[in-house]
């Protein structure tokens, strides 16, 4: 797999949970996890955090560091 294939991947797999946690959002009328009830644990918003993780570290593992 050609480093491009690999940052397409991260980067379609971003989208994908973008799309799925937006969805969320909509269904609950809301336009932030932070307003909603069931942020602690969320497996929506934990797979979309780790999307976004992934898609900047181009899986290279490590931390994120602000």
């Amino acid at each position: 797999m050609t480093k491009e294939t690999q940052i397409d991947k991260f980067k379609k797999a971003l989208l994908e949970k973008l799309e799925i946690l937006k969805k969320c959002q909509q269904e609950k009328s809301i336009d932030s996890c932070l307003k909603c009830n069931e942020i602690i644990g969320c497996k929506t918003r934990n797979e979309y955090v780790n999307a976004v993780y992934e898609s900047m570290n181009k899986g290279e593992g490590g931390g994120f560091e602000f």
